[in-house]
């Protein structure tokens, strides 16, 4: 696989399971997670499962759920 970064095409990540909520909706578009070797984590967007991909360290995923679960988004949603 090739090194990881913000941008990679996410097919190139080779060998990866992503990874998507229960909670999805119907249609299937949702955000999809994948955990890289690095211990990173790749995000992608199912209905673009080729497109771009973000990778964000642990500590970065572990700060977006706390604030996930805080409430703290909830407002970005109607």
């Amino acid at each position: 696989m090739a090194d990881a970064y913000n941008g990679i095409a996410a097919h190139e990540l080779r060998n990866v399971e992503w990874l998507k909520s229960s909670h999805s909706n119907s249609q299937g578009t949702c955000a999809e997670f994948a955990l890289l070797p690095s211990g990173d984590v790749a995000l992608r967007n199912s209905r673009f499962p080729d497109g771009p991909a973000l990778v964000y360290t642990p500590a970065e995923i572990r700060a977006l759920l706390a604030g996930v679960k805080d409430g703290e988004f909830d407002h970005l949603v109607r």
